[in-house]
């Protein structure tokens, strides 16, 4: 009668009541895809597997929901043509005069173009010493929230990595953290489980920004930020991202509605602080320095100050990089309250799984550093490389010259607009271009899958630069390869790599004949590199012609409102030019001691075509002048530190309860018995004497004969 009337009728004690359909088990062989993330619960997946090891994806993940927000706040003004297609089109001008030169280039690309899947597998432990930490501890373990472990499942991870064991016990505790740990061993992660599993707990009265995520560049925040989300997407936590080149009204949108957590870099971070109304720092609980030795270099050092001025005092702190400086030490010794020093592996340790390797530049033949680059990228390392150079003008050069020899060839570097930085990241990372021009603006925490080559065209100015570029590769347990230019003048420099290193290097030979044959054919394509860089000449006047033909046309319709142009800064004009000169100058006579020496690089510098020997020896006077300024750094006198200086890991067989044997010296100086005493007052002992071949007299003893 119930179901005639369309009622339902309530249960009795006798009945039995109806199975539910179980939905983990419909579609349990179906692949976690991230764009579905509102729709999980509805698809069938489950919600968390237990049973999983160790890796870093699982299988290909569409993460374009991630980058949606960073896409929308990019300009949508493009150039009107690439450097890509000025290349091509000088080509088409020689083909016909320069086809017999390159036999080489014309082998199916296809086969070396494909991506490599898997990759290997990634040990049980990365390092021999991890006596810190449990080794058996898991996610599971953690304490973490079902909606962090659901979406570390979605991301495929199985078990954490020794950074994560080691930091997020610790930080899930509120403890101050000072951490290091090799480059590729999920340092992102590390500090973001502690932090969003203290966010999922938070009070709901007010929206204010609690976390903040301090990062040196713009691709690194964007790194960061997709992690955030990723790790995020199965909670309530919003996530914001406030780097330069992006859009700065969104952005403005975005800080008024408070989110949790927000990832920054300096600059753009004090230009909201300063023209952001309602935006502040005072709420701040959590901050968060990646790559904390380059955040508080000399470069970033008022930004700094400025910054850690404006954040609340009662606030968590953590430091994370690969290489832990003495300005790093100094601020958690002053700055942190407590802090845990969690040090996984040396500040030189490289990637367990890199070889390295040295090509050896003769004196007097810098100028075939172009030459050897070119034979090592056409003949050995033909995809999935990175490139790195001193300066932007050279990257700038190596992505003309190579594109000319028909290799697929992407830059990035601090001149290009945002918009060409990220592109130029996409294309390298979708195996679309398979080499990568950077400075060390790439350098810093950037994961890029599949990077088998790392080629360093100079070597870098210090070894800690050295290990963060050789980091792009080898990175999560895999294997990569570094090789690396080294002339005379950077044999120093060879020497500290190598012994740092905790596998032998090795050097690469390469005929003298192939770099004789390449240096050829870089001569004979100078034509061809100046007509494409008076090509992108003609461009940019034009497209300054057009800039300034539109603001002048606002002007006139009235439109331009004097708000854009007025941002205020924490400093005034004439202080950031004071600074930014008087750095140069440092620099400068850093680098130029001596008058004929000065005198000599200013005569150069006025010529416009410079030799390959000379563009070789500006880039390592570069690193030099680096090098000198961070030496000078070092010799300052060191702050008195509560902190003790010893970095070195206790290890497996050693008891925390007990120290080292203390020395003879130590025991003399903290006996305060009365026999010592005695003994002091009294002077050596004539058994001590006669050791000493002291007289053995003693002063005030005047029987004595």
């Amino acid at each position: 009668m119930l179901q005639q009337l369309g009622l339902i009728g309530t249960l009795r004690d006798e009945d039995q009541s109806p199975e539910e359909p179980d939905t983990e088990s419909e579609q349990e062989d179906e692949p976690i895809v991230l764009n579905r993330k509102k729709k999980l619960g509805s698809r069938g997946a489950k919600d968390f597997n237990a049973d999983f090891d160790f890796g870093e994806r699982d299988g290909p993940t569409n993460d374009d929901w991630v980058m949606a927000d960073v896409m929308k706040q990019l300009k949508n003004k493009r150039t009107a043509t690439t450097l890509d297609q000025k290349i091509e089109k000088i080509r088409k001008k020689r083909k016909a005069e320069v086809r017999f030169l390159f036999p080489v280039f014309n082998k199916d690309k296809e086969r070396r173009g494909r991506k490599r899947k898997g990759g290997e597998e990634a040990p049980d432990s990365f390092y021999a010493d991890a006596s810190q930490f449990d080794d058996q501890l898991t996610f599971d373990d953690m304490n973490l929230s079902r909606p962090l472990l659901k979406a570390i499942t979605a991301l495929g991870f199985k078990l954490p990595t020794p950074i994560q064991k080691a930091c997020v016990p610790v930080g899930l505790l509120g403890r101050d953290l000072c951490a290091c740990a090799a480059t590729g061993t999920g340092k992102t992660a590390a500090f973001m489980l502690p932090v969003l599993e203290r966010l999922v707990y938070k009070p709901r009265t007010t929206q204010v920004t609690r976390v903040l995520i301090l990062v040196p560049t713009r691709e690194l925040g964007i790194q960061v930020h997709s992690v955030a989300r990723q790790l995020a997407q199965f909670t309530s936590i919003t996530t914001c991202l406030a780097v330069g080149g992006l859009d700065l009204k969104s952005q403005e949108a975005a800080l008024r509605a408070g989110p949790d957590v927000l990832v920054a870099t300096p600059g753009r971070l004090i230009d909201h602080l300063h023209n952001t109304p309602s935006f502040e720092l005072s709420h701040i609980e959590i901050l968060i320095l990646d790559e904390a030795d380059r955040m508080l270099d000399e470069y970033f050092e008022e930004q700094m100050k400025e910054i850690i001025r404006l954040c609340s005092y009662n606030r968590q702190t953590m430091l994370f990089s690969a290489t832990m400086t003495e300005e790093v030490k100094e601020l958690a010794a002053v700055s942190l309250k407590q802090p845990v020093r969690i040090f996984v592996n040396s500040n030189t340790d490289v990637a367990p799984f890199l070889r390295q390797e040295f090509v050896r530049i003769r004196q007097n033949r810098e100028g075939d550093r172009e030459a050897v680059v070119a034979a090592l990228l056409t003949r050995t390392f033909q995809d999935h490389v990175m490139c790195f150079t001193q300066t932007r003008k050279q990257a700038h050069r190596l992505h003309i010259l190579l594109g000319l020899l028909g290799l697929k060839v992407g830059e990035l570097h601090g001149e290009l607009s945002q918009n060409q930085r990220l592109e130029n990241l996409r294309r390298f990372k979708d195996d679309q271009i398979d080499i990568l021009v950077a400075t060390d603006v790439a350098a810093r925490g950037l994961d890029i899958d599949g990077v088998k080559t790392v080629i360093n065209f100079t070597m870098p100015s210090t070894v800690k630069h050295y290990v963060h570029r050789v980091g792009r590769t080898a990175r999560a347990g895999r294997s990569g390869r570094s090789v690396s230019l080294v002339g005379e003048t950077e044999r120093r420099m060879l020497k500290e790599v190598v012994k740092s290193a905790k596998s032998s290097v090795k050097a690469r030979v390469l005929p003298p004949d192939v770099i004789l044959k390449f240096r050829d054919l870089i001569t004979k394509l100078e034509k061809d590199v100046e007509a494409v860089m008076k090509l992108e000449r003609e461009e940019r006047e034009l497209a300054a012609s057009e800039a300034k033909l539109s603001v002048a046309q606002k002007r006139l319709d009235g439109s331009a409102s004097s708000s854009d142009s007025q941002r205020v800064w924490f400093q005034t004009q004439q202080e950031r030019k004071q600074s930014r000169v008087s750095k140069a100058l440092q620099e400068f006579d850093l680098a130029l001691r001596g008058k004929k020496k000065r005198e000599k690089f200013l005569k150069d510098g006025k010529k416009k075509d410079l030799t390959s020997e000379e563009r070789s020896q500006f880039e390592i006077l570069k690193a030099q002048m680096f090098a000198e300024r961070a030496a000078k750094r070092e010799r300052r006198p060191k702050r008195a530190r509560a902190m003790p200086e010893d970095e070195t890991p206790i290890k497996a067989n050693q008891k925390a309860g007990k120290g080292g044997k203390k020395s003879v010296f130590d025991k003399e100086l903290t006996n305060t018995s009365n026999k010592a005493l005695k003994h002091y007052r009294a002077g050596p002992s004539f058994a001590d004497r006669k050791r000493l071949g002291m007289d053995r007299k003693r002063p005030g003893n005047r029987y004595c004969s």
